[in-house]
């Protein structure tokens, strides 16, 4: 039997968001397979978002990989708004890099930000002979700071072997900028349809209870952090929009920021004339699923940024109609069980009407989708292509 292909994932940090879900997937189950054995490294071991300090240890992803089995170290950074600067890495924090990535047939850096680290280490004659896969999950690359500029250079300097991107606007995104690797592949994203399910009408009552939403009121879900590329102020005008038209509905936010004691978001409510009785505002959920279980719909309003958002593929699978702006791959990948809107607060509260509508026909829709939208097949897809990268390198050895 062969040696298992040794891989170490790079990640900025652990912190709640839908591309450390999707790598923390994929990581888990190539790990899980035996025919290759993962770590990671991550540079920070705590970070700081939209006011919220996440620990690694509280992360779900992290503890989802350790219990797996999978290795993980860090330099014990605070992830914050920039990634670090190639620059600002003390050469014990390089020598503790490079040992985590000794031995390694491949790496694979979870989106753009951790390459200043490998920049360091190349500029330092650290950097081992390997290959590099940055897996990248934007679809606009110019919003991503300097990460960008790391980008196009590990790729000129041979660092950077491919990219590996979740979609196909994303793809195409990062090669009008001028960050086209050798290799350039796209894996579209899945997700756990075992976790991701129809919820039971036990569940349903006891989630409308604990959330205080009365049985058969129309729940409207918004899965996003308090950030402007979320564009969280034109959800809330979609909502004082609707509630015109339905006032017996309620909306549920999740995400960092999304509380009460956000004075931000606070700010903005107070822009918007709305009744807060029918917002629940309940930031960081371990238990999505329960969420979605009860969701009629689950919108997402970004005004840019999105590749292939997962909360509408785990909304849908759970009988939610996703209704999303036309951002990244979102319209062709809710074609059939979803609905794409234009930006105005009003068409898209008048999108959730025609959806409450036609709910019964919609979550059929929606639960008939589940089988396209597992990620077994995506594994599947990262298993041929991180095994064809480290071939080469396997052979050299």
């Amino acid at each position: 039997m062969d040696e298992a292909i040794r891989v170490v994932s790079l990640y900025e940090g652990f912190f709640a968001g839908g591309a450390r879900i999707l790598h923390s997937d994929v990581v888990a189950g190539l790990h899980g397979s035996g025919a290759q054995h993962h770590s990671v490294l991550s540079i920070a071991s705590e970070a700081r978002r939209e006011s919220v300090v996440q620990p690694m240890q509280d992360d779900l992803r992290y503890q989802r990989l350790v219990g797996r089995g999978v290795g993980v170290r860090t330099l014990k950074r605070t992830a914050g708004d920039r990634p670090v600067e190639p620059d600002d890495y003390s050469r014990d924090e390089l020598r503790a890099a490079a040992a985590a990535v000794h031995g390694a047939d491949l790496i694979l850096s979870l989106k753009e930000q951790p390459l200043g680290l490998l920049l360091a280490l190349h500029r330092q004659g650290l950097m081992p002979d390997v290959p590099v896969a940055v897996c990248l999950h934007r679809s606009d690359p110019l919003h991503s700071g300097p990460a960008l500029g790391w980008l196009k250079d590990a790729i000129e300097s041979g660092v950077v072997t491919a990219t590996i991107a979740c979609a196909e606007t994303t793809r195409r995104a990062y090669r009008r900028a001028g960050a086209a690797a050798p290799v350039q592949h796209v894996v579209a994203n899945g997700i756990d349809t075992a976790r991701f399910r129809a919820a039971t009408r036990v569940e349903i009552a006891q989630t409308r209870a604990r959330l205080e939403i009365p049985r058969g009121a129309p729940v409207i879900a918004f899965a996003a952090r308090f950030d402007p590329m979320k564009d969280p102020e034109l959800f809330l005008r979609a909502v004082a929009a609707h509630q015109r038209r339905r006032p017996d509905a309620y909306y549920v936010l999740c995400g960092a920021g999304m509380t009460w004691s956000n004075a931000a978001l606070g700010e903005m409510l107070g822009r918007i004339p709305e009744p807060r009785r029918r917002l629940r505002l309940l930031g960081i959920v371990d238990d999505m699923p329960a969420v979605y279980g009860i969701a009629d719909i689950v919108a997402l309003t970004s005004a840019y940024g999105e590749a292939s958002p997962l909360c509408l593929l785990e909304g849908a699978a759970c009988g939610a109609t996703p209704v999303t702006t036309d951002v990244g791959d979102a319209a062709r990948r809710v074609a059939g069980f979803g609905h794409v809107t234009t930006r105005d607060p009003d068409q898209i509260a008048a999108t959730w009407e025609r959806v409450l509508a036609g709910r019964a026909e919609l979550r059929s829709a929606a639960l008939a989708a589940r089988p396209h939208l597992d990620r077994a097949r995506m594994i599947d897809e990262y298993a041929a292509i991180t095994r064809a990268l480290a071939q080469p390198r396997r052979a050299a050895a």
